[in-house]
């Protein structure tokens, strides 16, 4: 379906004071707000339901304080638009305290800003991205109850499962998708934009699992600047645009490929990924893939290895141990089986969501014992909510789709029409629009600021000079999402004969 209108989204947030009613009612019970994030198959913004969240008061310059010179990691990228995506393996990156980081954005002397110093600002964009809150505040657990995720549906969920961004004008995350459950983000400062694509387009965006990382399968395309010559089918994609403004929050259904960028010269926001029960088959799937593409990777000549394993990939895995993560998993998946046919046998567990305490990554440690994979479906901090499927979503001034672009503005993928979530809703204001690591670590870790722009130049001319079929090449095949789904169902039918 192909929609030309022009999305009218809800105005950014709207302090308690300003509901005409005078109460402080969100427009959605906790109950409410649960059933239609389970029943969403396609995004849209929460406006009105993070009000007297004290989290809204999380600006850099307010965590820059609560951090008090720690210093954290950032990743520095190019403002300069080629047409290959800029993956973490090609960045550069810094350790910084959000004081130095702030100096730099308001161009203050390289005294005050000295990790920054060699980074012209007009021509680079720097990101914490990935933080976990239970990380960098580990000291100041007493901040984590400031993230409510609770009036969503979800309780005990706050900031110890939520993860924190912070960036600069530019900064963005190249466009991939999640492999494990769905995704609601809260945007605090400034605003990002979001170009969302369904799990429909995954041929369209040329998938690949290089670089590796768990959890995340990358697109070759990038979605702002296309090379449709060598991806002429991204041409087919359907992008979804939305500019996410502070004190919305966007739900981002399973398996949604996502780019997002910072349009602002500093962004902060913070999200929660929420496990659903399709997650156990995925951890299969990703079990496989692990298997393949680090067996692969590491019988290449060491001299022509490329960068091929993201910097958030640190665990160095053997062979054997990557078995041992495939039978885990494999075993966890069949356990959760039998549990679930066991629930179907009792009506009083029909139509209900398992949630947990999770990162996007719920990674085996590398010393698991096989034995403790069952522990995967029974492991403390599982609870089982009520979550009725709703035959329509109650889309209106609260809730807004994000709809797709028109045709002629998704010709080469994220153009002209989008939806910006700071206007009204124009049209059918109470209606329903419809139904609904492996083998040896790599070091990344350059501070040398010729580095990273020599490193863009020769990425944007790599798919003119290569012509023969590459190692890369062969695993875009073998670990195609297509293939694994097929791998893992004949490997999962060989365990239950």
């Amino acid at each position: 379906m192909v929609c030309s209108q022009h999305l009218a989204l809800c105005p950014p947030f709207t302090s308690r004071h300003e509901f005409s009613s005078g109460e402080n009612v969100k427009p959605f019970t906790p109950e409410k707000a649960k059933e239609i994030v389970m029943s969403l198959q396609q995004p849209a913004v929460f406006c009105n339901m993070v009000f007297d969240w004290p989290a809204l008061h999380w600006n850099a310059k307010y965590l820059s304080e609560v951090l008090d010179g720690k210093k954290i990691q950032f990743r520095m990228g190019m403002k300069k638009r080629d047409t290959a995506p800029q993956f973490e393996t090609k960045c550069n990156y810094v350790e910084a305290t959000l004081e130095e980081f702030l100096a730099w954005t308001c161009g203050q002397p390289t005294c005050v800003s000295r990790p920054f110093s060699c980074y012209d600002f007009s021509k680079y964009w720097t990101y914490a991205d990935y933080k976990y809150i239970a990380m960098i505040f580990e000291d100041k657990t007493e901040i984590f109850k400031d993230i409510m995720w609770s009036d969503f549906g979800f309780p005990g969920r706050n900031g110890k499962e939520s993860t924190l961004w912070i960036g600069s004008a530019g900064a963005n995350t190249p466009c991939h998708l999640d492999s494990y459950g769905c995704n609601l983000v809260l945007q605090i400062q400034g605003r990002k934009r979001w170009h969302l694509f369904p799990p429909g387009n995954t041929t369209f965006l040329y998938p690949t699992r290089i670089p590796y990382e768990e959890s995340s399968i990358f697109s070759k395309v990038n979605v702002v600047n296309p090379d449709l010559k060598h991806y002429p089918q991204f041409r087919k994609a359907q992008a979804h645009v939305v500019t996410l403004n502070p004190g919305q929050v966007l739900f981002v259904p399973r398996h949604w490929w996502h780019y997002v960028e910072s349009i602002d010269p500093i962004t902060v926001s913070i999200n929660s990924w929420i496990e659903l029960d399709a997650d156990h088959k995925a951890r299969v799937e990703e079990a496989v893939t692990r298997t393949l593409v680090c067996a692969i990777k590491s019988a290449e000549n060491p001299s022509r290895v490329d960068a091929w394993l993201n910097p958030t990939e640190v665990e160095a895995t053997s062979h054997e141990i990557n078995l041992q993560y495939l039978n885990g998993a494999m075993s966890a998946y069949l356990e959760y089986q039998k549990v679930t046919v066991s629930e179907d046998r009792d009506p009083s567990t029909h139509d209900t969501e398992k949630e947990a305490s999770s990162y996007k990554r719920r990674k085996i440690e590398v010393n698991t014992k096989p034995e403790d994979y069952k522990s995967w479906t029974h492991e403390a901090g599982f609870t089982v909510v009520k979550a009725k499927k709703l035959e329509k979503i109650p889309f209106g001034v609260h809730l807004i789709p994000v709809l797709p672009q028109s045709q002629e503005g998704n010709s080469v993928g994220a153009g002209a029409v989008e939806s910006d979530a700071r206007d009204l809703l124009s049209e059918n204001e109470e209606g329903h629009f419809g139904k609904l690591r492996c083998s040896g670590k790599q070091s990344v870790m350059s501070n040398d600021c010729e580095t990273l722009a020599d490193q863009t130049d020769a990425d944007s001319n790599a798919n003119s000079s290569q012509m023969a079929i590459s190692t890369n090449d062969l695993l875009d095949c073998l670990v195609n999402p297509q293939v694994i789904n097929l791998v893992t169902g004949l490997l999962l039918e060989r365990e239950r004969v």
